[in-house]
């Protein structure tokens, strides 16, 4: 395939649809941007996943840009990166507007 083809909008578009691709994932997302923060022991706590799995889903989610984690020992603290956040509804409205 050409790789001029492929923009850099739809590969961001992309990676945030590949990390937003588990019902998991969308809980969190859905939870951080209601919220603050929150703390990756309350997350655990809510969802009946193990805490391997949980954090296998945060670092895709990290990783894409979409959250970011701070932390204080011993915990980490996840928010919404609001800009990514932000740059990720613009680009799938300009998308579903096809």
């Amino acid at each position: 395939m050409n790789e001029k083809v492929i923009t850099e909008k739809q590969r961001k578009a992309a990676r945030y649809a590949k990390a937003m691709g588990h019902p998991v994932r969308m809980y969190v997302l859905e939870l951080l941007s209601s919220q603050s923060c929150c703390y990756s022991g309350d997350l655990s706590e809510e969802l009946p996943i193990a805490k391997s799995t949980l954090s296998q889903h945060l670092k895709e989610l990290k990783e894409a840009g979409l959250i970011q984690g701070e932390i204080e020992a011993p915990r980490i603290k996840y928010c919404i990166n609001r800009n990514n956040w932000e740059e990720a509804q613009i680009l799938f409205k300009q998308f579903l507007k096809i």
